[in-house]
């Protein structure tokens, strides 16, 4: 947005050149936009992006069959990197309708205001200080800010050690909690081969049902499934409510669980639950499934939501950084997902999985997704 006031001007060689080059130089309505730092995140995948750079694509943002929304139009903004020259611009012009020359005929710096990137000089929050004592005071604004995503890194917190712990690196999960699931499983398994585990037997002994080892995996997968739900309950209920914009306090607390991350999707330090305070919580659970069934019953559907959510957690960071193939599942959970970052922020709220989705009418419309050529 600052450079527009004197935007760099390119010829169409040097365009051609720097694309030849492994840049991702792309033209919407004669603004040039430099991609690359982007092609490994687009939800519709690296090769999509490859095969429009050195071209105009107006008309694959505008539709059909996919109009992009005003979110992933402000994102493009950031990568903004100037014009080109006057005349230039028809060689990367591709054949599109009516409608969409009326749209590329507009002076090049009449953009949609909402389409804008971040100036950090006007924002709603200063940038240059940390933003989890400053989101409160956003009020009625916050909601519609928080969903307006960036790509810029955010600090929390004055203290640097409050800011490291904040922070956490998608393998640490995996380190910290794999020898808990391995050796809960062998504890659960050992005690339930003693064949002294008897269900309903705090009721009766003469009915009472004996659980075998063989039980394990039953039981292990029950509570993978019933992470599944739990994984979808948070994320709508908690992590996607709306707090009032009088309360200062919950506008905080939503951000520190979750706005951040909508405010700031590709941040890789930010996009897996920190083991301390994921402990605490996973803590509480336990104690539930303690509550609710006999000791190693509990402790078997434990370990399996525990296994669950380390799945959930190493799924949500490949969603936002890996590349997966063309067809595969992963491949279509990765648009559905940064689909609900972008454009759906009310639905699409299943992560590891759609299931949830569908029986809670929260599913994002299989008709909104750009089908690659």
């Amino acid at each position: 947005a600052a450079a527009a006031a004197a935007p760099r001007f390119f010829s169409a060689a040097e365009v051609r050149a720097r694309c030849a080059q492994g840049s991702c130089l792309v033209l919407c309505h004669r603004r040039l936009y430099d991609l690359s730092g982007f092609v490994r995140l687009h939800p519709g995948g690296e090769q999509l992006l490859r095969r429009r750079a050195g071209t105009d694509v107006s008309a694959a943002l505008d539709g059909p069959p996919h109009r992009h929304s005003a979110n992933a139009r402000r994102w493009l903004e950031q990568y903004y990197v100037g014009e080109m020259e006057p005349g230039d611009e028809q060689s990367f012009t591709e054949p599109v309708d009516e409608k969409v020359e009326d749209a590329t005929a507009q002076s090049p710096t009449q953009i949609d205001p909402r389409c804008k990137t971040v100036d950090v000089e006007k924002d709603l929050v200063n940038w240059q200080k940390p933003l989890l004592w400053q989101v409160g005071y956003l009020g009625e604004k916050y909601d519609e800010w928080v969903h307006q995503p960036v790509d810029r890194p955010i600090r929390l917190f004055h203290s640097d050690i409050l800011e490291s712990l904040s922070k956490t690196a998608w393998y640490v999960v995996f380190i910290v909690w794999a020898p808990v699931v391995l050796y809960l499983s062998w504890v659960s398994y050992t005690t339930l081969a003693q064949g002294n585990t008897r269900l309903f037997a705090s009721f009766t002994t003469e009915y009472s049902i004996p659980v075998h080892k063989y039980y394990f995996p039953f039981l292990f997968l029950l509570g993978m499934f019933l992470w599944s739900l739990l994984e979808y309950l948070i994320h709508r209920f908690v992590f996607h409510m709306k707090p009032p914009a009088s309360n200062y306090y919950l506008i905080t607390l939503h951000f520190l669980l979750h706005g951040q991350h909508h405010k700031s999707p590709f941040d890789s330090s930010r996009l897996v639950f920190p083991p301390v305070p994921a402990s605490l919580v996973i803590g509480f659970f336990y104690g539930i499934l303690q509550l609710m069934l006999p000791e190693v019953l509990g402790l078997s559907v434990f370990v399996g939501g525990l296994c669950g959510y380390v799945i959930y957690d190493m799924m949500h960071y490949y969603l936002h950084y890996g590349s997966p193939k063309k067809g595969t599942y992963l491949y279509g959970l990765k648009a559905y997902h940064v689909k609900h970052h972008f454009e759906h922020q009310k639905s699409g709220f299943g992560i590891s999985t759609r299931f949830w989705d569908h029986p809670f009418g929260t599913l994002i419309p299989e008709e909104t997704f750009e089908k690659e050529d």
